[in-house]
């Protein structure tokens, strides 16, 4: 049901009775006092301590000038408050949506590319090429995005590996407040 309200109420926050009044990006808002019952549970506890590090990161990405800006300009194109960008960057973590291995053939500086993408952006992809029979690690090192945003990163490969190898290749994907996806792939030498 929609209702108008009357201009007295426009500038009201807080609750009256049962009926809570906010603004949401721009206009009050009026809705239920929500209610709370029993004791939270193991989910619910998680949940909160999860809100409480996200608030963390929110003001130190808000206390950051540089972090700032690009926060502000993002929620100003998507028409929400900055700290609520924040807090949804932090629990969003970042996607990898493909390792392409076909130009990696094990010789020095072969190419893996790695597409990956963030609600927010990705700020670094790792990668880590190890034998998959020994876990002994042949390759390592960060990733290298082709064009700022364009979720394409490319990793170079340092140094050969032994012919008949099968490597296992791992994908860490890394956001601003620190979320990660991995993604391991293995090829056959």
């Amino acid at each position: 049901m929609k209702v108008k309200l009357n201009p007295v109420f426009e500038q009201v926050r807080g609750q009256l009775g049962e009926l809570v009044f906010r603004e949401l990006r721009g206009k009050t808002v009026a809705s239920r006092k929500p209610t709370v019952t029993g004791e939270p549970t193991v989910d619910q506890t998680a949940h909160r301590e999860r809100f409480k590090q996200a608030a963390v990161y929110g003001k130190s990405a808000l206390a950051d000038p540089n972090t700032r800006t690009l926060y502000e300009e993002a929620a100003k194109v998507r028409n929400i408050p900055v700290f609520a960008l924040t807090i949804a960057d932090y629990f969003n973590a970042p996607t990898i949506y493909d390792v392409d291995l076909s130009e990696y053939n094990g010789q020095d500086e072969d190419v893996i590319k790695i597409k990956a993408g963030d609600d927010f952006g990705v700020a670094k992809v790792n990668v880590l090429i190890t034998d998959n029979a020994t876990n002994v690690v042949l390759n390592s090192g960060d990733a290298v995005e082709t064009v700022p945003g364009s979720g394409i990163w490319l990793y170079t490969a340092i140094g050969a590996v032994p012919a008949s190898t099968t490597v296992q290749v791992s994908v860490v994907a890394t956001d601003r407040p620190g979320g990660t996806a991995v993604q391991t792939v293995t090829k056959s030498l």
